[in-house]
């Protein structure tokens, strides 16, 4: 799955568009290396995302299609810095 489609299904970022740019803008790394929109997203995984101060660092647990709201955080899991 497209990095930018991830960020929407997991609910991390809220509209696709907006991930792309996050992307385009270097604010999304994928195992430590800046990440297009188009990075594969894979199990295993550990992307960033920079929000203004603070870094959300998360780990790709699942890549589903479609998830809905209140299964949405299973997609990954939070890591402490």
């Amino acid at each position: 799955m497209r990095l930018d489609k991830y960020l929407k299904v997991s609910r991390i970022i809220k509209r696709r568009t907006v991930a792309n740019e996050a992307c385009d803008d270097a604010h999304v790394t994928a195992n430590g290396r800046p990440a297009k929109a188009s990075y594969d997203v894979k199990v295993g995984d550990v992307l960033e995302i920079g929000f203004g101060q603070h870094t959300l660092r998360i780990r790709v647990k699942a890549v589903n299609e479609i998830v809905g709201k209140a299964d949405a955080s299973s997609l990954y899991e939070v890591i402490d810095n």
